[in-house]
């Protein structure tokens, strides 16, 4: 029988128990589950992001739960396919938290969008009501401003002694507003001229006609000369006072269209005249 030093007896046995020792720690590992491990990365995924932590809080408290009881089973070293079918219920839980998430905030995008489109469309409404109101409000006031001007004209009209007629307003300058036989204004029919002037210059828009007329008496050559001197000297006051030569035309009808008769002295009076056309608006005036 062979004998051993008891130091190396001893030696021996510490070893041993090492050994043994290192053998039983390796067996109270459980060895890895691949679908668990998945079901922890994609629930760290799903937590790790604000879409499914702000629109899907219910069903990721949810995975959560479900991947502590798959957890806990590999813990306690459950039968790997009790394990594997906790991990894929977890899988499941987080996908489905995932999937939330998205329908949600999509949704929450199509309501933020209409309710933009809303606010777009209130505002057209709102500038609309605004710009119906401007409008109507320009136009009482053009209208007030039209009311205002047809008051200042028939007042002109009025100082200026004016009739309607069939072509326009009429304003006549009687004989007794020029010197006798001669074409030069007196003063006082200077006065109506310049009224007319500030009447046109407010009416910018009017045409003028200026009409010379005689009586009967004299030749009738005499008689039509005369009455386009009169007629000029009515346009051209006109044109010295600002208004456009444009807007102004003369013409002399001599002792043609009398307004009364001419064998008495009142009668030759109302003929001899020059009478002034303003135009209802930019049109041209008729002809006799």
């Amino acid at each position: 029988m062979t004998h051993f030093p008891r130091f190396r007896l001893t030696a021996l046995g510490l070893i041993a128990s090492a050994t043994i020792a290192t053998l039983s720690a390796c067996s109270s590992v459980p060895p890895g589950n691949p679908l668990l491990e998945q079901a922890r990365s994609d629930y760290r995924v799903a937590q790790d992001s604000p879409q499914t932590r702000q629109y899907a809080t219910t069903e990721l408290s949810q995975a959560n739960t479900a991947l502590s009881l798959a957890n806990e089973a590999f813990a306690r070293r459950d039968e790997p396919g009790q394990v594997t079918h906790l991990a894929y219920l977890a899988k499941q839980q987080t996908a489905l938290a995932q999937a939330v998430a998205r329908q949600r905030a999509a949704e929450q995008a199509v309501i933020t969008a209409n309710a933009q489109r809303d606010q777009q469309r209130l505002g057209a409404r709102t500038r609309e009501a605004d710009a119906s109101r401007a409008d109507a409000q320009a136009a009482r006031m053009q209208a007030s401003d039209s009311q205002a001007r047809s008051a200042e004209l028939e007042a002109q009209l009025r100082d200026m002694n004016a009739r309607q007629t069939e072509r326009g307003l009429v304003i006549t300058i009687g004989d007794l507003l020029f010197d006798t036989n001669q074409a030069i204004i007196k003063p006082e029919g200077l006065r109506d001229v310049e009224k007319l002037a500030d009447f046109m210059k407010r009416h910018p828009e009017r045409l003028v006609l200026v009409e010379g007329f005689t009586d009967n008496v004299g030749s009738e050559v005499a008689n039509l000369r005369l009455s386009r001197l009169r007629a000029d000297a009515v346009r051209n006051a006109l044109l010295a006072q600002g208004i456009s030569a444009d807007h102004v035309t003369a013409q002399g009808y001599g002792e043609s269209h009398p307004v009364a008769r001419d064998d008495s002295m009142q009668g030759r009076q109302l003929n001899r005249r020059v009478e002034i056309v303003v135009s209802r608006d930019a049109s041209a005036i008729p002809p006799r």
